[in-house]
């Protein structure tokens, strides 16, 4: 088993029965099984796509709770996984960016990552496919089963794995970290071109492709979106075959199931920008405790509140310091619940040669980003630069790219300021207008006091720069 390849999605597996109760003297397993995809937007019937055919995620939405604000801290894959895994930003746990090759970022020493807290508590911990977080001793799991997943890209072959791992003659709960690698760009395109045992492709036509906002609506972008939907729709296939190993070991009525995505759809403009494409993701949460199934969420969430949640389901301990996130066991149940009005994000690297610090404040109505580097060109991702879709811009030397210019895309002033309800697609920056500097000056506040609050190392830009 090749561990530092693939390894997956935590399946969170809540275990308090949905239609009975536990036997007399013996309380009910607390499973987890956490699902986390790679570089899924809001591709998705349950969120409103009509095109995109994923029957699984919209059946897990309409048994569990959706939400529709929910986000990344960070829109980079190893960076983004420390925080889904600690409950710290990356900031303050030291994954800054990506843990392989040349780039070698590493995780504090310090940190208590979730599947060490819950081995502690006495659960049976399974990680399979993408892992991507180092080093191990921090991230441990008991079992890395990636035998045959094809670089998490065979997403039955993972969900059969997990049925080996669930059905293994143990007592204690489990938690299955379960990550598939799609819908990841390959090394030419999404990995499409080869067959995947127990997957039936889902083939789409480009003219039928919805294109976002923020990409130009041209013929190469219309061929990788429909690359990227067949992927999409691959991964839907495994946590369908997932659901039905977890119902069939006889764990659907006392599983935990969260899945999500751990940054924005791999296109310039979402991954690796914290703009809403690359920050604002599905997260469908399927508790056994749960007494409204189907409810859709407002409350403004971010993945450091997973690890909170989790350890908060399953009565386990936390680390040894506070965590950034709280957990939202207690909201499941509730559409727009008190409170819950306000998230933060973090990002500083991708890869090691994309230094690009943002911290970002958003609320209801506003979003404000710091961009720490801003005379520096917005750095690209080696798969994005080398994407059709940006090939194409350079090719025509085009003057847009979507709903926003190239030479703003590249050059970003060190303050933005969107109001989200007149621009939701975040073009025109107030940061500047005599009219929002009240605003500003309060988000300004409130994000650097979450900085010094939350140990950003960048706190002493205000001292020096």
């Amino acid at each position: 088993m090749r561990r530092w390849l693939f390894q997956g999605i935590a399946c969170l597996a809540v275990f308090v029965p949905l239609g009975g109760r536990p036997a007399v003297g013996k309380p009910a397993p607390r499973n987890v099984v956490m699902i986390v995809v790679d570089d899924q937007g809001f591709e998705a019937g349950c969120y409103g796509n009509a095109v995109i055919q994923t029957p699984h995620l919209d059946a897990l939405a309409r048994q569990g709770t959706r939400f529709e604000y929910a986000f990344c801290t960070t829109s980079s894959c190893s960076a983004s996984r420390s925080v889904i895994l600690t409950g710290l930003e990356n900031h303050a746990n030291g994954q800054f960016g990506h843990m392989h090759g040349y780039n070698d970022f590493h995780t504090h020493k310090f940190v208590e990552s979730l599947p060490v807290l819950l081995s502690r508590a006495g659960y049976r911990t399974c990680s399979i496919g993408k892992y991507h977080v180092q080093p191990e001793r921090i991230y441990h799991f008991d079992v890395y089963a990636n035998d045959g997943v094809m670089g998490g890209r065979s997403p039955v072959r993972m969900a059969e794995n997990a049925r080996r791992f669930i059905q293994r003659k143990d007592s204690r709960p489990f938690f299955l970290y379960f990550c598939t690698s799609d819908p990841h760009r390959s090394r030419h395109g999404f990995a499409n071109g080869r067959d995947y045992p127990g997957i039936k492709p889902v083939v789409y036509d480009p003219d039928k492709i919805p294109v976002p906002h923020f990409l130009p609506d041209e013929p190469e972008v219309r061929a990788e979106l429909a690359e990227y939907y067949q992927a999409v729709s691959r991964l839907d296939q495994g946590l369908g075959h997932l659901l039905r190993v977890i119902d069939e070991t006889g764990h659907a009525d006392d599983t935990l199931v969260i899945y999500l995505s751990d940054n924005g759809i791999p296109f310039p403009g979402a991954k690796t920008n914290l703009y809403e494409p690359g920050m604002r993701l599905p997260l469908v949460i399927r508790s056994p405790d749960q007494k409204r199934p189907g409810l859709v969420s407002r409350a403004m969430v971010t993945w450091a509140d997973l690890t909170p949640t989790i350890l908060d389901y399953a009565h386990a301990s936390g680390p040894s310091y506070k965590m950034h996130g709280r957990s939202m066991m207690p909201i499941l149940d509730q559409e727009s619940p008190d409170g819950w009005d306000e998230i933060y994000a973090s990002h500083t690297f991708h890869e090691i040669t994309m230094y690009y610090p943002m911290r970002v404040i958003r609320t209801r109505r506003y979003k404000y980003i710091l961009n720490l580097a801003y005379p520096l060109d917005f750095p690209f991702a080696s798969d994005l630069y080398a994407s059709d879709t940006w090939q194409g811009v350079l090719r025509r030397k085009a003057k847009m790219y979507g709903s926003r210019t190239v030479e703003a895309y590249l050059h970003r002033p060190r303050n933005e300021l969107y109001d989200l309800q007149a621009d939701p697609h975040e073009v025109h920056n107030l940061a500047d207008d005599p009219q929002h500097a009240k605003v500003l000056a309060e988000l300004q506040a409130k994000l650097k006091a979450w900085q010094q609050r939350t140990k950003d190392p960048w706190i002493v830009k205000y001292r020096y720069e």
